[in-house]
């Protein structure tokens, strides 16, 4: 377990920021893998996700190991993570990027964000899709599924680094998720790239403002003009941004 705590204030910025934004910031440091690739909001509702990794990696289903008795067990690594992913984290699974089966369906989601979990992200599938889109709480898949994990997948090691849509995610990153997709935010960057996110987001509506009115882009974005240099402090002050 990562000993990086999220701030409260560092939540309450990336809640108002997009996945682009920190693509961008991150960009700028040199990582340029950290979008999840093909995952995507099972009910967009306007509401940022952001929330601390807690992992669970499946494995190729040997079938000998994989029957449908196996849930009877209390020590399942499905169910004990649905049980132990702390509240306010995210519980982010490494599905092999395989929608054939599900990594889960509509009641241990529901177990989660009943225990107050911020959010959950498969690069596999969801079972039950349908109520699982009906939860406040935020959820990002491939697709929907309906046969059990089961079938494809076996649940093997809990809060280790895994892969998730071909980025890399360690225990304690942090999880920005939007109606685009979802974005990993190494824990140790993460004050920085919500402090530049919160003037990237304020630059980009002051500039699609610009353009709405009818603005070129040349000079304005970026801003390498006096004008639109000058224009954009008048904006911030006028709107106290």
């Amino acid at each position: 377990m990562s000993d990086f705590t999220l701030s409260q204030e560092t939540r309450a910025r990336l809640m108002k920021v997009s996945t682009a934004s920190v693509a961008t910031t991150l960009y700028k440091r040199g990582l340029r893998n950290q979008f999840i690739q093909n995952v995507h909001p099972v009910s967009w509702k306007g509401v940022n996700m952001v929330g601390q990794a807690f992992t669970l990696r499946y494995i190729p289903a040997r079938e000998d190991r994989n029957p449908i008795t196996v849930f009877r067990n209390p020590d399942h690594p499905q169910r004990v993570a649905v049980e132990t992913c702390p509240p306010g984290h995210v519980l982010v699974m490494d599905s092999r990027k395989d929608p054939r089966a599900a990594s889960a369906g509509s009641i241990l989601v529901t177990r989660l964000a009943v225990r107050g979990c911020a959010g959950v992200v498969s690069d596999g599938g969801f079972r039950d899709a349908e109520g699982i889109g009906k939860l406040d709480m935020p959820a990002y898949h491939q697709r929907a599924s309906a046969p059990t994990n089961l079938t494809l997948h076996e649940a093997l090691d809990i809060n280790v680094p895994i892969s998730c849509g071909d980025a890399p995610v360690f225990p304690g990153d942090v999880m920005l998720g939007d109606g685009d997709g979802v974005m990993v935010i190494p824990a140790h960057l993460v004050d920085e790239i919500a402090e530049e996110c919160a003037g990237m987001e304020a630059f980009e509506d002051f500039v699609l403002k610009q353009v709405l009115d009818g603005a070129a882009i040349i000079g304005l974005y970026p801003p390498t003009t006096e004008k639109a240099q000058a224009d954009y402090a008048e904006w911030r002050d006028k709107t106290g941004r």
